[in-house]
């Protein structure tokens, strides 16, 4: 191990999580108040010393994003004023990701700017999960390493659907064209089909569900994606591949962002499961539904922080 001091401390977004990766590393999460005036700004307090040290935040840019951005870029300017040695901005779930580039005529590239804030602001590392485009990272002008949720899903999927080391008839399904290479990824390693359904998108939040390309007759169909919004597109493409005489859907995603009426969707939709990370904390709601799990991804970037802090290999994580 480095001589420099690990510390990982956390903002308001996701304290849960934090406090299970700084269990997976051995160490106690640190010691940061985190709190607001009352009229809204946010303070900060480092409580205890991070001078010539490696420092961590964990903050996810979930709901409220502009909330829970502000109090990171807070943090970052109170460990550099602190004189923290490292700051790596680990950022589980990077809200405005879906803001990516111009698709309208005078429309901002907000994940751009929430790239420049949080360089300007003082991190010197990003880490994240499942960006919704992998090119955010290009956004950078410092390392970034980039997790995947596919060692998780993986061990689930093996768990819930293999059986003496065979799986059962599987078909891996990606929603919409941008995430075939991630479906494509997961059909190679589970050794099965891969079909595509194909979408149409006439409003925001609004997915008309239009044709499925691959055979999906008799499988178990498993949807894999990076985020669930207001699952619309989720529990559309169930009941087209229901149609197509799938023998039952189950859905992996990353992000459980479920804003909207997405609780409700999924609860009275044909889906057998769903299954997210806790990148995103859960709703109240969310956690009354049956429909949902969630496993936990800190061990994941819990490992990633200590290959980083060693300056070991990361990549081997997901070969």
């Amino acid at each position: 191990m480095p001589d420099t001091k690990l510390q990982v401390f956390s903002g308001n977004s996701n304290t849960k999580l934090a406090e299970k990766i700084a269990e997976y590393l051995n160490i106690p999460l640190g010691n940061a108040q985190v709190k607001r005036f009352s009229d809204g700004e946010v303070s900060v307090n480092i409580k205890e010393s991070v001078r010539g040290h490696d420092t961590y935040i964990v903050q996810s840019t979930c709901p409220p994003a502009n909330e829970n951005l502000m109090e990171m870029l807070v943090v970052i300017d109170a460990l550099k004023r602190a004189s923290a040695a490292e700051i790596t901005a680990v950022v589980p779930y990077y809200g405005y990701a879906r803001q990516d580039r111009k698709a309208a005529p005078r429309e901002a590239i907000t994940a751009k700017l929430v790239a420049d804030l949080l360089e300007a602001a003082g991190a010197t590392r990003m880490i994240s999960l499942d960006l919704h485009v992998s090119q955010i990272q290009g956004f950078f002008n410092v390392p970034f390493d980039h997790l995947y949720a596919t060692p998780i899903f993986l061990e689930d999927i093996k768990k819930q659907f293999f059986h003496k080391d065979k799986a059962d008839d599987l078909v891996v399904v990606s929603p919409d064209a941008g995430g075939v290479e991630r479906a494509r990824a997961y059909a190679k390693r589970l050794q099965c089909s891969l079909a595509i359904i194909d979408k149409r998108r006439p409003k925001p939040n609004i997915t008309e569900v239009m044709n499925i390309v691959g055979d999906v007759a008799g499988k178990k169909a498993l949807m894999i994606d990076d985020m669930i919004d207001t699952a619309g597109t989720l529990t559309k493409a169930a009941d087209a591949l229901l149609k197509h005489g799938a023998s039952g859907v189950w859905a992996y995603a990353t992000h459980p962002v479920f804003s909207g009426e997405a609780i409700e969707r999924i609860s009275s939709s044909s889906l057998k499961e769903v299954i997210v990370t806790d990148s995103i904390p859960l709703k109240p709601e969310a956690k009354k539904c049956g429909k949902i799990r969630q496993l936990s991804c800190a061990s994941l970037v819990g490992e990633a922080i200590r290959r980083v802090h060693t300056g070991t290999s990361i990549s081997s994580l997901f070969l």
